[in-house]
């Protein structure tokens, strides 16, 4: 028998529609034995909460430029991009199914210089995306209600109305709130997909992997930028949110995080025909940043009336809000064990686990600080530091993982094997380039 196949019993957590009673066999739940395929995808729910964290505006925008600029020429790229992000997702998983330890503890096991890079990462990581991460939230209300409030307030009531989410709800209802999410982001972007009338006979070539003149930066961000960062790493800890703590819920995990990035290659894909059909084909130029999509809902209007403009700015801010949420859940879950982990703790001490004072003071500190931010032009230092850690943070999770997936870390039945190597090296190779395209951006300016 092996690990997948044995009748450990998961351990506890926060009870979940189709989870299993004390005395069902988690082999059960994987799909071995009992339960139908049907009340299998019931228990879908940490994937969809990636998904949606993962899959914000800024996605959206690099796909959507990708489209307008290059047509369907990078179509490969965001199909890759999605492979290589289930790739590093299903390793995280799998490493914490397995071992029973966070990815945190993962990481502290392989020396202590993953806690010097982590901990100034996390934490100013968290001030800067707080900050655009309300902002974005804002920007789609603004255009909603030009006659409203300006983007400042819209933020900071968005910071303050995640900050209630997170702080007094659990996982469950942060799960619940961001599957609702995700559904109205399928409606508005695959929607507006099917509205573009994509010709496939063009699509066809784009599966081909080519680099036009000039798209390489392009290339690069829609195949790097597809489904999240930090949040990939955060799914281990959705995984013990959930109930999911022991190898006998390897399939379920792989059948949750399949789900969850055919469902974000669902979202890029729709981006780039929008792209390619709206914009490129009639050769409009979109804004930087996420007021492209603001620019989108302009062109919806004009082609399909103002109703979808409008429903189309509520699927931007859904894409936006629901990040915001499943960061300052995820992210806080996170830094709540990097900081007891550092400190030695158990990992069931309280501090640590959702609703400790851990967690509530990093979402403390996503909320407020970052609100100053607002008020501030270009804290260029600040930027800078966010700027050069993050282009460090793929390329450090892929690394990781090939660490912890091929030593004793990992019991032999769930290391990798050559195909699992080949991808996390390829994601580590594309992320490194990435990543130094990111830093030269970030130390020199140029974009």
């Amino acid at each position: 028998m092996t690990s997948g196949e044995n009748m450990d019993q998961p351990t506890p957590g926060q009870p979940t529609p189709g989870q299993p009673t004390p005395d069902q066999p988690a082999s059960d739940v994987s799909g071995r034995t009992g339960l139908e395929p049907a009340a299998r995808w019931k228990l879908i729910g940490p994937g969809l909460v990636v998904a949606g964290t993962g899959v914000g505006a800024g996605d959206l925008v690099a796909t959507l430029s990708a489209g307008a600029k290059f047509g369907y020429a990078l179509l490969w790229a965001v199909v890759l991009g999605t492979v290589f992000k289930i790739a590093l997702v299903e390793g995280a998983g799998r490493y914490v199914l397995a071992s029973g330890r966070t990815i945190f503890q993962g990481w502290r096991s392989l020396g202590r210089w993953t806690g010097w890079y982590f901990g100034p990462y996390i934490v100013i990581w968290g001030l800067v995306y707080g900050a655009t991460a309300m902002s974005s939230s804002a920007l789609p209300l603004v255009a909603l209600f030009p006659n409203g409030p300006d983007l400042k307030v819209w933020a900071i009531g968005m910071g303050l109305v995640g900050f209630a989410i997170v702080w007094l709800g659990r996982y469950g209802f942060v799960e619940k709130i961001v599957a609702l999410f995700v559904g109205i982001m399928f409606l508005t972007v695959v929607g507006a997909a099917i509205l573009a009338t994509p010709n496939l006979p063009d699509m066809l070539p784009g599966l081909v992997p080519t680099i036009p003149d000039g798209a390489l930066v392009n290339t690069l961000a829609v195949a790097g930028g597809v489904g999240g960062t930090i949040t990939l790493a955060a799914y281990g800890y959705w995984l013990r949110e959930k109930g999911w703590a022991s190898p006998g819920w390897m399939r379920v995990m792989r059948l949750d995080n399949g789900v969850a990035y055919a469902v974000t290659g669902v979202f890029v894909v729709a981006m780039l025909i929008v792209g390619a059909e709206l914009l490129y084909s009639a050769n409009i130029a979109l804004a930087t940043g996420d007021k492209a999509l603001v620019d989108l809902s302009d062109v919806l209007d004009e082609r399909y009336g103002e109703v979808f403009g409008k429903v189309f700015l509520l699927g931007f801010w859904a894409s936006s809000f629901s990040s915001l949420i499943g960061v300052w859940n995820g992210v806080s879950l996170m830094f709540a064990d990097y900081l007891g982990t550092s400190r030695g703790l158990a990992k069931d001490d309280p501090r640590m686990l959702s609703g400790g004072s851990y967690y509530r003071a990093y979402v403390l500190w996503l909320t407020f600080p970052p609100m100053a931010l607002l008020f501030l032009n270009e804290p260029v230092g600040i930027i800078l530091a966010y700027g050069v850690l993050g282009a460090i943070f793929m390329p450090f999770l892929a690394i990781t993982l090939l660490g912890l997936l091929n030593s004793d870390r990992t019991p032999r039945e769930w290391r990798n094997g050559v195909t699992g190597n080949v991808a996390l090296g390829a994601c580590a190779l594309l992320f490194l380039a990435v990543g130094a395209n990111e830093l030269y951006k970030a130390v020199t300016g140029v974009f």
